[in-house]
Formats: C-alpha cells, sequence, structure tokens
C-alpha cells in the first residue's frame, strides 16, 4: 500500500506540469506553430527559387550580351582596323559618310580613336564584370579597371568632338541623345573609380556596371534599331536615307534609359524580400534578353558580317 500510495503522490505531483503542457500544445498559438511551418518551407522554396531565377536571368543576359559585343568586336578589327592597316581608310565611308575626310587630320585623328578604342572597351568591360577574374586575378582587374576608365573617357571624349563636327546624318536631337550618353559615361567613370579608390566595393560594383552599361550605348542603339526593324518588317518612323526620325530618336534615348532602369530594378528585386519581386524582375529580364538576342542576330546578318567577309 505504501508503494501503490507512493506512485499515486507522485502522479498527483506531476498532473499539474501535464496539464500545462497538454494546455501548451493545445493552445492556439501552438497550433497555429505547427500548421506554419509547412508554410515556412514553402516559402522558404519559393525565395530560393526566386533567387536562381534572378541570377539565371541575370547570367543568361550577361552571356547573350557579350557574345554580341564579341561578334561587334569581330567586324571592328575586320573592317576598321584592316582597313587603316591597308592604308584605306577611305573605305570607312562605306559605313560613315564622313567616315574619312581628305585634309581635316584633327578630325580623321578623332574618329580612328573613337572607333577603333571601341575594340578595346568592348573586351575590356566584361572582363572587369567577371566574379572569378576579379577574384582570382585582383592585380588584372585593377589594371584592367584603369585602363578601361582611361579609354572609355578618352572615347567619350573624341565621341562629343565627332557627332558635332563630323556627323553628316541625324538631328539635332539625335545628336543630343548621344552627347547625353557621352556625359553618362563620363559621370559613372568617375564615380566607379572614386568608389574604387575609397575601398567601397559595393557601391563600385554597382557604378562598375551602370558604366559597363552606358559604355555600351551605341552597341545598344545598333541592337535595338535591328530589333525594331525586324518587328516592323522593315524601316519604320524614320527615313533610312537621311537617317532621321522619331523612332531614332526614341532608340537613341533606349540605348541607355532601358538598360539602366533595368539595372536598377534588377538591385531592387536582388535586395527584397520578397519572392514577387525577384521572379517578376528574372522574367522581365528574361524577355528582354531574347529580344536582345534577336537584335543581335538581325544586326550580324545585315550589318556587321557582309563586311566582315
Amino acid at each position: 500500500m505504501a508503494v501503490s500510495f507512493d506512485c499515486r503522490s507522485r502522479y498527483l505531483a506531476l498532473f499539474p506540469q501535464l496539464l500545462e503542457d497538454q494546455m501548451t500544445i493545445a493552445s492556439p498559438n501552438a497550433v497555429n506553430s505547427l500548421h506554419a511551418k509547412p508554410k515556412e518551407r514553402a516559402h522558404g522554396a519559393l525565395s530560393a527559387f526566386s533567387g536562381k531565377a534572378l541570377s539565371a536571368a541575370a547570367t543568361t543576359w550577361f552571356v547573350v550580351a557579350v557574345a554580341g559585343q564579341l561578334i561587334f568586336v569581330l567586324y571592328i578589327l575586320s573592317f576598321y582596323a584592316s582597313s587603316a592597316l591597308q592604308g584605306n581608310m577611305q573605305a570607312w565611308n562605306k559605313v560613315l559618310p564622313t567616315g574619312h575626310v581628305p585634309g581635316d587630320t584633327l578630325g580623321n585623328i578623332a574618329i580612328a580613336i573613337h572607333v577603333l578604342i571601341a575594340a578595346v572597351v568592348t573586351i575590356g568591360g566584361p572582363l572587369q564584370l567577371m566574379a572569378k577574374i576579379r577574384a582570382g586575378f585582383p592585380r588584372f582587374h585593377r589594371w584592367n579597371g584603369r585602363v578601361y576608365i582611361a579609354t572609355v573617357v578618352v572615347a567619350s571624349i573624341s565621341g562629343l568632338f565627332v557627332v558635332w563636327t563630323r556627323s553628316a546624318n541625324g538631328s539635332f536631337l539625335q545628336h543630343l541623345t548621344i552627347s547625353i550618353n557621352a556625359v553618362l559615361i563620363l559621370i559613372a567613370a568617375w564615380f566607379a573609380l572614386r568608389h574604387a579608390v575609397a575601398r567601397r566595393l559595393a557601391e563600385h560594383r554597382r557604378w562598375a556596371l551602370r558604366l559597363f552599361l552606358v559604355v555600351s550605348g551605341s552597341w545598344f542603339f545598333r541592337v535595338i534599331l535591328m530589333f525594331w526593324i525586324a518587328l516592323n518588317g522593315g524601316p519604320a518612323g524614320f527615313d533610312p536615307t537621311t537617317f532621321q526620325g522619331p523612332a531614332l530618336v526614341a532608340i537613341g534615348l533606349l540605348q541607355y534609359v532601358l538598360p539602366l532602369a533595368v539595372l536598377e530594378l534588377y538591385f531592387f528585386a536582388k535586395s527584397s524580400a520578397r519572392p514577387a519581386a525577384r521572379i517578376s524582375a528574372a522574367g522581365l529580364v528574361f524577355a528582354l534578353t531574347g529580344a536582345m538576342a534577336v537584335g543581335i542576330a538581325v544586326a550580324t546578318m545585315g550589318m556587321w558580317l557582309p563586311k566582315m567577309l
């Protein structure tokens, strides 16, 4: 009996704690917690998927853009550089109406610098953005960055000179859009360099991306123009003879406004805690990459490849 009473006493002593545990398990908060775990897991999976989707979209865009720019570099080297080496500068006039003007030494030098530097810039820019090169070869990254900034500054200044003194085609508004692009290059180059010197690397990388996009403005112009022509089945909104019209003014603005706007959206989506924002941004980047690929293909077949053969 003593043993039985002792067991009963212990059970009665533990009863309040057992009752409290049962009440805790049955409480609304605990029930909600149990139901919340599957939701949290689903949200975590969606968040991980959205992050991967945004990263995949950015990587795909970069690969397609670099491929298109490499084709552009081959075109510059095979046509402009080879003509210059052969002493046949007059051949430039087949593409640029005032590419070479006899007697205008300063203008000829300015346009030669602007065109041929484009090859160096187009190769050096993507190398600056590759994380593996940046991490594995930091000294190369720094020196390539210095050369890149120096060349884009020279190209921008020479471009401003050419567009206002040697451009035979295009309207005042078209020249203005090109000039804005040159000014944006100088601004982005300044901030990228300033943040690099101050070791504010996160801000430096953001401005380096902005610089890459505005430096690629003339390339974007050609790609967007070719996409526009393909979309309309021919020239639309401009005169192909005088190379003037509202469509060209709009494309002149889009060549840097659109890439910069999408980049800022990418920055926002990447830092957002909302999977919907990242998925939406990824979808937009994928769609624009497809349009860019079409523009690159049309530009290659219609503009660049014929001059390379």
